[in-house]
């Protein structure tokens, strides 16, 4: 009988590079041997429209009420005392009923919320962090409760755990379902050039990610400044893509009045979030990685396997998949003007441009296939169920 895994995810949020790699995971598993159970809080929302849209069954839990770790709330939400007393007991009782083997969870709280039940109710937890190393339930929850820890660099290790978890500890990295039929760089550039009714020398650069801080689209913005400024002739224009849940407007608006400030209103564009995302990832002349403490973002690998070549700051799991002006660029993350140079040469370097796209292709294609992520999971799960 295949052993049941089961995904709990939030339902009423903008979705996520998390959602994206572990839905892939479930929807690739051999179901001979695993059989997912995708569960979703509160409501269906954007999660359940990207599960069945990789044909994923699911199941909405509209109670129990959540904790909100981070200082992040929704309506519905309860305090730690709420929790501890009745929505714990609660998510227990979920647990019987659906009796999975390994509760899989793949977001900060989701991990807070069903670490402690998954324990009671004795079955297997795997916490799969995608998020700061220093963040307090990977060092103070995982050690003590979860079975297994799977980390998407070695970089996001917990870095002061209670106590040593070297022995369940596991990298691995996130799945890519890549496109076998990538579109055509010229082709989707000319394609952005008609949307948006730009001249053909414009300058293309892009920003994939939710509106997050510390994804800091507000950095981008500078970037995309700084570069216009070095380089006054060319048409320098900044484009991001990416969702803006309702508690980030305020980082959206930081946006639009540094753009203001520096009078490249015009140059930038909230083009929101687009699926598919490969013509317009593949448009862009250069893909800016503006973040800070990422773990290991997933677009940096999707643009380098259609080669759209990636400049991305020098911190993070950044360095765990960029190699500096070979298969990529490594900048100082904390100065927008670190990006110019980079940008520059890519315009300006024919021979460079073709060397750097061409390189990171076959960096993605050898180490980043669903097919290598789904059998590094699969051989934990084997492990914990053994």
């Amino acid at each position: 009988m295949p052993k049941k895994i089961l995904f709990p995810f939030e339902g009423d949020t903008v979705i996520g590079g998390s959602h994206v790699s572990a839905m892939k995971l479930a929807a690739a598993l051999d179901r001979s041997k695993y059989e997912p159970h995708i569960l979703i809080h509160y409501e269906a929302g954007p999660a359940a429209d990207y599960a069945q849209s990789l044909g994923l069954d699911f199941e909405v839990l509209e109670e129990p009420s959540l904790m909100s770790p981070g200082g992040l709330s929704y309506p519905k939400d309860c305090g730690a005392g709420a929790y501890m007393i009745s929505s714990m007991r609660r998510l227990v009782s979920t647990l019987s009923r659906i009796d999975p083997d390994i509760v899989h969870t793949n977001e900060g709280r989701m991990h807070a919320n069903w670490v402690l039940p998954t324990k009671l109710a004795g079955k297997k937890h795997i916490w799969h962090h995608r998020q700061d190393p220093t963040a307090f339930g990977i060092n103070k929850l995982a050690p003590l409760f979860s079975d297994h820890i799977i980390s998407v660099s070695q970089f996001a290790k917990p870095s002061k755990p209670l106590r040593s978890v070297d022995q369940k500890f596991t990298v691995v990295r996130s799945p890519f379902d890549f496109n076998p039929n990538p579109p055509d760089r010229e082709t989707s550039r000319q394609a952005v050039l008609a949307e948006m009714n730009l001249p053909d020398n414009a300058i293309l650069l892009g920003y994939f990610g939710n509106f997050v801080t510390r994804k800091r689209p507000d950095h981008f913005v500078k970037v995309i400044a700084a570069i216009q400024q070095a380089m006054p002739d060319v048409p320098v224009h900044g484009f991001l893509f990416g969702s803006v849940a309702e508690r980030d407007e305020e980082l959206k608006q930081s946006c639009l009045d540094i753009a203001a400030d520096a009078g490249i209103t015009d140059s930038i564009h909230l083009m929101g979030f687009r699926q598919p995302i490969d013509g317009y990832m593949a448009a862009m002349d250069a893909n800016l990685v503006t973040a800070l403490d990422e773990p290991f973002g997933r677009t940096l690998i999707e643009a380098m396997y259609l080669g759209t070549p990636v400049v991305a700051t020098r911190h993070g799991g950044n360095i765990e998949a960029i190699r500096d002006r070979e298969n990529g660029f490594l900048v100082d993350p904390f100065d927008p003007a670190a990006f110019v140079e980079p940008v520059k040469q890519l315009h300006q370097d024919k021979e460079l441009r073709d060397r750097i796209s061409a390189t990171a292709q076959a960096y993605a294609n050898e180490n980043f296939g669903l097919s290598i992520h789904v059998k590094g999971v699969c051989e934990i799960y084997d492990r914990l169920l053994s």
